[in-house]
């Protein structure tokens, strides 16, 4: 969190990553109570639904904050704004905050730990340690892919284009969620696999 905090011009990046460590061990846990009351669908449903809009509206304060008068698509809205960019970024600060907090809450409320308890609610004992450990090394693929061409993306589809990306793909893992995913709350495995 620390880098983009930095590249968003927040003063303070070793303190908005102290908050962000806070509200993610907040909904983590409060994700682990309500998990079973709540339902597994319906809060990674949520999630990412939280994670879509934080990670757009992390998009539109890039966007907002990478306005020149030297972009001639855009000279109108500069001076209609009458800001300069650090200027802007000095005022959207809380925008790049709250978008981060935001999507770290949605992501612990649901896609953070959901899907390792589901695995292992959905998968036969047979198959489980094989299936789960394919699961754990695509996560983790694609983790690192993501995290390595993180900048590769930035420099092709700027900044605000990678978050916008993001919160596409935030947007297909709800759909994914709500075609594809079984709920499993208060279901034995038994169960599941009539249904």
């Amino acid at each position: 969190a620390l880098p983009i905090f930095e590249e968003a011009n927040f003063k303070n990046g070793s303190l908005a990553s102290v908050i962000v460590g806070v509200v993610q061990v907040v909904f983590t846990a409060l994700a682990a109570l309500i998990m079973d009351k709540a339902g597994r669908k319906v809060l990674l449903v949520l999630s990412g639904t939280v994670m879509a809009v934080s990670a757009a509206l992390f998009g539109v304060y890039f966007r907002l904050t990478s306005l020149s008068p030297n972009n001639s698509s855009h000279t109108d809205l500069v001076e209609t704004l009458n800001v300069s960019p650090s200027e802007a970024s000095e005022h959207l600060a809380w925008l790049a905050l709250s978008s981060m907090g935001l999507y770290i809450a949605g992501f612990a409320i649901g896609w953070g730990p959901i899907p390792w308890l589901v695995m292992s609610e959905i998968f036969p004992v047979k198959a489980r340690g094989v299936a789960s450990g394919f699961c754990v090394v695509t996560n983790w693929g694609f983790a690192f892919l993501i995290t390595k061409e993180f900048n590769d993306l930035k420099l092709i589809l700027t900044t605000y284009g990678t978050f916008w990306f993001f919160a596409g793909f935030c947007v297909l893992n709800v759909f994914f969620t709500v075609l594809c995913v079984p709920e499993t709350k208060g279901k034995t495995l038994e169960k599941d696999r009539k249904s």
